[in-house]
């Protein structure tokens, strides 16, 4: 009985402290990054290059996904604008039928983008590996990375870590049924990020050849 009741402290300990852990890196991220991204455009400096992070094209249940499209936009806005001069189209194409940066730079050109100003990205698995390979294969210390505000926040905390100089500018949001299980998944992959960067030091899946943007 004795050893039931120390095994289900234990457990309750374990629970506590992890929920305490994956708050903690969660608000920490967000208020690291904060000063790095914006939604006014306005307040962005001009780089060379815009990060464009991937995601489906197509939500689960069918139809676009709002997420895709409102990244696209964005940063066909800034490229409009002045604020970039190409966009790096990062996403992962690890299946057949599955290619995220093809996705984008067709998406990208039917928002009136020059295809030359779009260069394709096919090993952004993860947004460690669009980040790092923004510099190490694109030759970029300076982006200015486009998604949302909860992925932006991530993805300047992973780069600066890394030594670029990350600005975020924030995609619209999409507030709908998917709102909660985006942000409980965002939680557990900041914890990853945060590992990944402060403890394991994690390194892209491919690197390779530089690829020269003029």
């Amino acid at each position: 009985m004795r050893g039931g009741k120390i095994l289900t402290a234990c457990i309750f300990f374990i629970i506590i402290f992890s929920v305490t852990a994956l708050m903690f890196i969660d608000g920490y991220i967000s208020s690291y990054s904060t000063r790095y991204i914006t939604d006014r455009m306005d307040d962005l400096p001009f780089n060379k290059c815009g990060l464009l992070l991937g995601t489906s094209k197509y939500r689960a249940e069918g139809g676009i996904n709002p997420f895709f499209a409102k990244r696209l936009d964005a940063a066909a806005d800034l490229y409009r604008a002045g604020k970039i001069d190409c966009i790096i189209a990062s996403g992962d194409n690890s299946f057949v039928n599955y290619n995220e940066p093809r996705a984008m730079l067709q998406g990208l050109k039917e928002r009136g983008i020059p295809a030359e100003k779009i260069h394709p990205d096919f090993a952004g698995f993860r947004t460690l590996d669009s980040v790092v390979r923004a510099r190490e294969i694109f030759d970029q210390n300076s982006i200015t990375v486009i998604s949302q505000k909860f992925h932006n926040e991530r993805a300047v905390y992973i780069g600066r870590k890394w030594g670029i100089d990350v600005t975020g500018y924030n995609a619209l949001d999409w507030e709908d049924a998917d709102g909660v299980p985006v942000r409980i998944r965002e939680v557990f992959a900041r914890a990853k990020a945060f590992i990944d960067v402060n403890i394991t030091g994690e390194q892209p899946k491919f690197l390779g050849e530089k690829i020269r943007i003029d």
